[in-house]
């Protein structure tokens, strides 16, 4: 029998209403498909607001951006981008945040493009890359290259290199993550939405409730146990609201991406591995409590697990991570060795500022690498910091971002 206190659904929030759908040249169409989506995402929120639970945030992502944006020049993506801005800010649309994502980019054309793109238009240019694998499961490094440079220039263009918030290289990533910027729509799906949820207060108020264990397995198998159920309950609670939920505009549910998703304002995944008996994170026990972590968000049921549906470690996003790094707890190595058995690669890691392409483009096709070879989606979202070395200090000033030291690319 679940404790009531591991009801409250305030320690389960859900961090993101993902709506995903097709855009095509036809301008005209725009604002009517946009309007739509972004209505039933913020009447949604409404609904589960009412049923007391919180929503972070409404999204809405496109098909690949080279489909429905005039690519054929850096000036006529900008105006293009111009008149989508404007839609966004129509007095029809809902009154509410709308966070928008252009899909991926496909061509080393349109990757080039993506830096002034991000430079100009900021959090409605979220965009990711799909790398793929050759017969051999080498990643194209060509294309990944492409991707490493775009990294590069976006440090060096955009105020202390954050612009890079808002791009990722993904590998072995499915459609429909509801999370951005590795989030992207194929034009060939109907259109649907998705929901992600923010559960490290839930995970530690669950590992609290338990009594003392000085067996160790017997430990790890009740806190197994206990964070399965109390996750489980909510997403049983959040799956039945959008069941009964009727909307002239509701698309397909796609699913939920069970992932913790920390960000500044929950618990950190680092007070998770305390409760979970290690030291600190990146000590000894770290990887066999991230394949715990992992089980516990694999584990559960009633609709279908999108996107990651894992453990994420975003540096930069979780500040018990960012704090971790001015003690030198963990490093790029161990983030990598910790991705091969849970999510979700390397996320929000700042970097030196003059570190090259190449480099990049070399831990990259690392990641590429375990994605494939183990089949699981996994990221690279590097944030080079300019003027930086590692072991200085960011300065980072957006609202979504911690404070950390630079790591150094091995």
């Amino acid at each position: 029998m679940l404790k009531e206190i591991l009801k409250n659904k305030d320690l389960c929030k859900i961090r993101t209403i993902t709506s995903f759908l097709t855009l095509s040249k036809e301008k005209r169409e725009w604002e009517d498909a946009i309007i739509k989506a972004a209505t039933f995402g913020g009447d949604l929120a409404n609904e589960f607001h009412a049923h007391g639970y919180h929503v972070q945030s409404v999204r809405l992502v496109t098909n690949a951006f080279g489909e429905y944006l005039d690519t054929s020049s850096f000036h006529a993506v900008l105006k293009d981008m111009h008149y989508l801005q404007d839609v966004l800010k129509s007095p029809s649309m809902p009154n509410i945040r709308i966070r928008f994502a252009i899909g991926e980019a496909k061509t080393p054309d349109e990757i080039a493009l993506l830096p002034e793109m991000i430079k100009a238009y900021g959090d409605i240019c979220n965009a990711c890359v799909n790398i793929d694998v050759d017969e051999l499961g080498m990643v194209d490094r060509e294309l990944t290259l492409c991707c490493a440079k775009s990294v590069v220039e976006l440090g060096r263009i955009t105020p202390r290199g954050e612009g890079n918030f808002n791009f990722t290289i993904n590998y072995n990533c499915k459609s429909h993550i509801p999370y951005f910027p590795a989030s992207y729509h194929n034009s060939h799906d109907e259109n649907c939405f998705a929901l992600g949820l923010e559960s490290p207060d839930l995970l530690v108020e669950a590992l609290k409730s338990l009594k003392p264990e000085t067996d160790h397995n017997v430990k790890m198998h009740k806190s197994y146990g206990i964070m399965k159920d109390a996750l489980q309950y909510h997403i049983t609670d959040i799956i039945s609201i959008v069941n009964a939920y009727e909307h002239p505009y509701k698309t397909k549910f796609a699913g939920i991406d069970t992932s913790a998703a920390p960000s500044k304002n929950c618990s950190s995944m680092v007070d998770v591995y305390k409760l979970l008996g290690v030291p600190y994170f990146g000590a000894s026990g770290t990887l066999e409590a991230s394949a715990l972590l992992t089980k516990v968000f694999k584990a559960q049921k009633g609709c279908d697990l999108v996107g990651f549906s894992g453990l994420m470690l975003a540096v930069v996003e979780d500040e018990g991570l960012a704090d971790a790094t001015t003690r030198d707890e963990f490093d790029i190595r161990a983030l990598l060795q910790y991705s091969a058995v849970c999510g979700i690669g390397l996320d929000t890691v700042p970097i030196e500022g003059n570190t090259s392409a190449q480099k990049i483009a070399d831990i990259c096709c690392d990641t590429g690498t375990l994605a494939f070879r183990l089949n699981k989606p996994l990221t690279v979202r590097l944030f080079p910091v300019p003027h930086l070395k590692a072991g200085d200090m960011t300065q980072f000033e957006s609202d979504d971002l911690c404070n950390s030291v630079v790591l150094r690319v091995p």
